[in-house]
Parts: C-alpha cells; sequence; structure tokens
C-alpha cells in the first residue's frame, strides 16, 4: 500500500510538471476561470436592461403622457415617439423591442368605463426581454390607468398588500447566478479536457511505452492523472470564486468553501474518469475533443445550471440523474447560493461517491484494455 500510494503520488508530481511545461492548458485555465466568468456573467445578462421602446400616441391626453412618464431606467430605455405609419418598419428592422399604440380617445373611453383597447407590440425575437418586459410594461399601465381612475396616486385597488421576498438574490441579478454557475461549468468542462488530453499527450509524446515498461499499474497511472489534474481545477476554481466572483463582480458566496471542496473532490473522480474513458476511444486531440463536446454540451445545457431541472421533460430528468454533473450542480447551488450544510447536500454527495466509482471502474477497465492493446 505505501509503494502503491507513492507511485501514485509520483506520477502525480510528473503530471503536473508536464501541465507546467505546457503553456497553452495554462492559459485555458486561467482563462476559463478569469475572463470567461467574469465576459458571461457581465454581458448575458437575463433581466430586462435598457428595453429599448417606442410609442405612438393618438390620444395626447394626460393619462397617455402619464403611462409614457413612468417607464424609465435602467429596465427600458427612454421612450421614442414615432409615427403610425413606422409601426412596422421598426419592428422589422429589430429598432424597437416594444412598440406602444394609443388609440384616439383613449383617455375618455377610460373615464367612460368604456374598456379601450390598448396595443402593444413585442419584438419576440428578444427573449428573455420580450417575456419579463411585457409583464413589466403591463403593471407599469395597469397602475397608472388604476391610479387615474381613481383620482388618487396612491391608492391601490387591490384587496391585499402583497409583499415580495426574494432569498438569496434580493435584487434579482442575474450576475449573482451565472457567475456561479460559470465556474461550475468550467469545473466539468477542464475536468474531462485536462485528463483525457493528459492521456493523449502520453501517446503524442511517446512516453505511454515508457509507462508500459515501469513498475507501475493502470489504476496507479489513472488516479495520478486524477489528483493532479483535479488539483490544478479546484485550485483555479476556489480562486476563481474568491477574486473574479466575490471581489470583482461582488457576488457574495453564502455557504463553506470547505465543504464545496470536499464535494468537489469526490466530483472530479467521476468526471476525470469519464475524461480518461473517451480519450482511450480516440488516438489523437483532434479525434478526443469532437468526441468530446457533445459530452459536455448534454451534461451542461441539462444539469441544471442553465435551466432549472423542473422545465425539461420528466423522462430526461430521469435519465440526467445518471450524470454526476447533475448532482454537481445541485450541490454548488445549495451551498453556494443558499449556504446549506452537510445535512442538506448529503445525499447529492452520497450519489456522486457512488457515480465515481462506477465511472471510475468502467474507465479502468476500458484503460487496461488499451494498455494491454
Amino acid at each position: 500500500m505505501r509503494q502503491w500510494l507513492s507511485n501514485i503520488y509520483r506520477l502525480g508530481l510528473k503530471e503536473l510538471r508536464s501541465l507546467r511545461a505546457d503553456p497553452v492548458l495554462l492559459f485555458l485555465i486561467a482563462y476559463v476561470f478569469s475572463f470567461a466568468v467574469y465576459a458571461v456573467a457581465t454581458g448575458a445578462k437575463l433581466e430586462v436592461i435598457n428595453a429599448s421602446v417606442a410609442y405612438v400616441d393618438l390620444d395626447r391626453s394626460d393619462l397617455s403622457g402619464r403611462i409614457i412618464g413612468a417607464i424609465l431606467p435602467p429596465e427600458f430605455d427612454t421612450p421614442q415617439e414615432i409615427a403610425a405609419s413606422d409601426i412596422d418598419r421598426v419592428m422589422n428592422d429589430g429598432s424597437y423591442v416594444f412598440v406602444l399604440s394609443f388609440p384616439p380617445r383613449f383617455e375618455a373611453d377610460v373615464i367612460a368605463g368604456l374598456q379601450p383597447s390598448l396595443q402593444l407590440n413585442v419584438d419576440a425575437t428578444a427573449m428573455v426581454q420580450a417575456g419579463n418586459g411585457s409583464v413589466f410594461l403591463q403593471e407599469i399601465i395597469t397602475g397608472e390607468i388604476t391610479k387615474f381612475v381613481a383620482g388618487d396616486d396612491t391608492s391601490s385597488t387591490l384587496p391585499i398588500d402583497l409583499i415580495v421576498t426574494a432569498q438569496f438574490n434580493p435584487n434579482l441579478q442575474s450576475t449573482w447566478f451565472s457567475s456561479v454557475m460559470q465556474v461550475i461549468n468550467n469545473v466539468t468542462i477542464l475536468a474531462i479536457l485536462l485528463t483525457g488530453a493528459a492521456l493523449i499527450r502520453e501517446r503524442e509524446h511517446g512516453t505511454i511505452e515508457h509507462l508500459l515498461v515501469m513498475p507501475v499499474t493502470p489504476s496507479e497511472i489513472m488516479l495520478a492523472k486524477i489528483w493532479a489534474n483535479g488539483l490544478a481545477i479546484i485550485v483555479a476554481a476556489v480562486l476563481s470564486l474568491w477574486l473574479v466572483v466575490q471581489g470583482i463582480l461582488g457576488v457574495p458566496i453564502a455557504g463553506s468553501l470547505t465543504l464545496f471542496v470536499t464535494g468537489t473532490v469526490l466530483y472530479l473522480v467521476s468526471v476525470t474518469g469519464l475524461g480518461i474513458l473517451l480519450a482511450t476511444f480516440t488516438t489523437s486531440m483532434s479525434q478526443f475533443g469532437l468526441l468530446a463536446l457533445p459530452v459536455l454540451v448534454v451534461m451542461n445545457l441539462l444539469s441544471g445550471s442553465t435551466t432549472p431541472m423542473e422545465s425539461i421533460p420528466g423522462w430526461l430528468q430521469t435519465v440526467m440523474q445518471i450524470a454526476p454533473s447533475t448532482h454537481f450542480v445541485a450541490f454548488s447551488q445549495a451551498i453556494l447560493y443558499r449556504g446549506a450544510g452537510l445535512q442538506t447536500v448529503w445525499p447529492d454527495m452520497l450519489v456522486m461517491i457512488g457515480l465515481g466509482g462506477v465511472f471510475f471502474a468502467i474507465a479502468l477497465l476500458r484503460f487496461r484494455q488499451t494498455m494491454a492493446a
């Protein structure tokens, strides 16, 4: 056992030296855990920000003016007036996401209780802004009309006082979600790519023959690659959470980083085993990249890191339970977002241990066959 552990340790040091000597992989690790996290968090926003609004006012009344004046930044840009004949043109060329059209005698019909129609044209190609922005505009319009009819800006016809409390993200900022999830996704991506690339690199450099004549076993080689590349990923992920997520983006980390690192170690056993398994079916880096790409796309898109698991079909939710990324995302969200403790996340950790054993055993079997061949 002592010699076994010594071999794993020394082979792992060799992996770290190989990684240090590869500037491309070092740059990749630094990039995906720094600029890539910042760019996705600040560039791909899910909330409505600076949505463009145009309006056609054929009424020129006090009520239409109140509604237009209530459409304010930062959710919306200052509304721009256009002619009625320009509605189709500006919608077709994408100049505005929303075009609000007030008919003649709009205010008079509201006062008379005739329920006039107010048209809101929406460019639904901007899907997130279209859906959320339409709701916001409807609330603004309803609120202004209600106050106008009541003759009191403070009045409300609602029989209840609805108080909304947003837990874990009080300002509903998508940056809080996307920054942390980008780190989690990058852990999966690099765990597969680095371990697979390490095996491919052994073949391309001809050092796999050196390993075959050494008194080491396939399990020692695999475990060495897992702990060495896993260590690099964990260090990069923790630094990203500290420096980029917390430091630059100002996103708080609610839970224990120690517990998160512990769960990440368990996860890396399975996902790095998957990387080695994929590498055994390829002979070059380009082949490995083509094989890993669809696996990474499915794991990231259907694991709950992009959209909630509840939004995908039930049968697909069941299938994705065999993917370790699904449980790692649930584990990470519980800790990093909601500050959960071990008593909450231990089921996900237990599943990751089980899946890690299965993936490691399959990868080891395939690796032994490849070594023997």
